[in-house]
């Protein structure tokens, strides 16, 4: 797929290597091996569409001012069978390059031409790559922390599958330990409580939400009092073994209607039952770094830097949930084969990611193919004042409640709008205003009023899918150039969510698209009587459409033809 960006920026590497060697050859320049340098797009293109600081980065390395490099360079530059028709030399000794219409004829062919494709790579050359996200207690309902982890996760999983990685997402059950034995108890004393009432005490540490209510309930009224006077193990198994599948099968059903789809969903038990978790216990201590004290298993986390060393496993037989943790990341490296893993986590488990990435060392898994992105709490915000109580249950709000509210598209679009370790104000009333002070409506009636714009086209009889022989060099208006610019930086900007994690990226780039292409409306009428002027710009807002549409669809974020 087409990167118009860096075919651009590969050429100015090769004319300015293929000007200084030449340099060196003439003697114009003493010999000596060229630093690398940075060419990149400048903020402001008026002074040219690229730029390099050739000159300064070898100003050792030639053993002079970096202006009088940047001339001789210049003075050396064939560019010839190239995007550039010039380059200019500007203050201390940057290298400005101009591009010729040739280049933004081609960013607009490609844009049309490879249509839903537009923007892909094969930056990862296949990779594969699993996206662990959510990973919610099965114990309760999803919160809002849930439902800025899933936007993230399932955002940065997409768009690494667009930048050429293989990648997966999963969901991690935390279907055993001790969650799942305070989830036993506190259905067990609601249980109890429907036929004893306050004889029974709930416990204080146990999950107080209306949720276990509903599941004791549920319990009670398949099988009456029948676990009553059994056994307190059988009972909370019982207990367990009903309420569990259903809500594990409620998350599921909450995170499709939010359009994510996990194409693993891993339970904790697997692990227990295989041994797994054990087996790595034992893998770590024949490599030196767990060994027994007090009847227990201990990690020597302190050969990782670490302060203290942990408990891997109980003096009662029992591994630790860290063990467990660490078994499921050394089963996706060494027994899945993934070469990078990345966890979406809450900030509150920062202290764990230097402590699991250690234990990884230890299993002699490389911690550092694993990253972490951590994420900052949402404050949902109504009429100006925070939001802090549910309407269904009175205490946190629940994903299903969030997507009762406000529209699908807009609770994607909001949660990804603001990078993971920020913390997210998430305003309701602005969610459902149909403004363009609403993001994602902003976004959208741009989509539209493209659509309708080569809707009306179509009906006059023009054809509006012909763009063989666009004339890119009629599109000299400011607008159009920037559109055009901006359309081009598609493949990098999803390149740059690849490498960096930052899905905040994608709904401020198609935000800044929608901008480009309304000031270009503004600026410019489509319909003229120039025939070859008007098709010109019908190819460019085709080619704006496929960009809004295509990461509109990254984000899962629908892209209406009519609004």
């Amino acid at each position: 797929m087409a990167n118009l960006i860096e075919k651009a920026k590969h050429e100015i590497k090769e004319i300015i290597e293929n000007a200084a060697a030449k340099a060196q050859a003439e003697n114009a320049l003493p010999a000596g091996e060229m630093q690398k340098f940075v060419v990149e797009v400048p903020s402001d293109t008026t002074h040219g569409d690229f730029a390099s600081n050739v000159a300064m980065a070898n100003a050792k390395t030639f053993r002079l001012p970096p202006r009088k490099i940047a001339e001789v360079i210049v003075q050396n530059f064939n560019l010839e069978n190239t995007y550039f028709e010039k380059a200019e030399i500007a203050g201390p000794g940057f290298i400005n390059f101009f591009l010729k219409d040739s280049w933004f004829s081609d960013v607009i062919k490609s844009a049309c031409e490879e249509g839903a494709d537009y923007g892909k790579s094969d930056f990862g050359n296949g990779k594969k790559v699993m996206v662990e996200f959510v990973s919610a207690n099965p114990t309760g309902p999803m919160h809002m922390g849930n439902a800025r982890g899933g936007a993230i996760g399932d955002v940065l999983a997409e768009a690494m599958n667009w930048a050429g990685y293989k990648v997966q997402r999963e969901f991690y059950i935390n279907d055993a330990g001790n969650q799942i034995a305070k989830f036993g108890i506190s259905l067990e004393a609601r249980y109890l409580q429907i036929y004893k009432g306050d004889e029974i005490e709930f416990p204080e540490d146990g999950y107080h939400g209306d949720d276990i209510k509903e599941r004791a309930q549920g319990f009670a009224d398949i099988h009456g009092d029948k676990f009553v006077n059994v056994s307190e193990e059988e009972r909370r198994k019982a207990l367990v073994d009903y309420a569990l599948p259903l809500n594990i099968a409620k998350l599921k059903t909450d995170l499709s209607a939010y359009r994510i789809e996990f194409d693993e969903w891993f339970p904790e038990s697997t692990l227990h039952a295989s041994g797994a978790v054990m087996a790595v216990v034992d893998l770590m201590r024949e490599k030196g770094y767990a060994y027994e004290k007090d009847g227990a298993v201990w990690y020597a986390a302190t050969k990782f830097g670490a302060e203290k060393d942990e408990v891997l496993v109980r003096a009662n037989g029992f591994p630790t949930y860290f063990a467990a943790d660490i078994a499921y990341h050394y089963n996706k490296f060494a027994i899945r084969g993934f070469d990078k893993c990345i966890d979406v986590w809450g900030a509150d488990h920062h202290g764990h990611v230097a402590r699991l990435k250690g234990a990884l060392n230890a299993t002699g898994v490389d911690g550092n193919n694993l990253d972490i992105v951590l994420m900052q709490l949402v404050n949902l915000i109504q009429d100006g004042v925070p939001v802090k109580m549910s309407k269904r249950s009175g205490k946190a709000i629940q994903l299903a409640d969030l997507i009762e509210e406000i529209p699908i598209d807009a609770a994607r679009f909001f949660f990804t709008m603001r990078e993971a370790n920020s913390t997210l104000d998430f305003d309701l009333d602005l969610a459902v205003e149909e403004s363009s002070k609403n993001p994602v409506y902003y976004v959208q009636y741009a989509h539209a009023r493209i659509c309708s714009i080569l809707n009306n086209l179509k009906a006059e009889g023009i054809n509006t899918d012909n763009i063989s022989q666009v004339d890119s060099k009629l599109l000299t208006t400011p607008e159009e150039k920037e559109l055009i610019r901006i359309i081009a930086a598609m493949p990098d900007e999803i390149i740059s969510v690849a490498k960096t994690y930052d899905t905040a990226a994608l709904p401020h780039y198609v935000m800044d698209v929608a901008t480009a292409f309304h000031k270009f409306y503004g600026a410019c009428k489509v319909r003229t009587e120039d025939e070859k002027l008007m098709n010109a710009r019908i190819a460019l807002c085709n080619a704006a459409r496929n960009v809004i549409k295509n990461i509109l669809t990254m984000l899962k974020v629908s892209a209406p033809e009519k609004m």
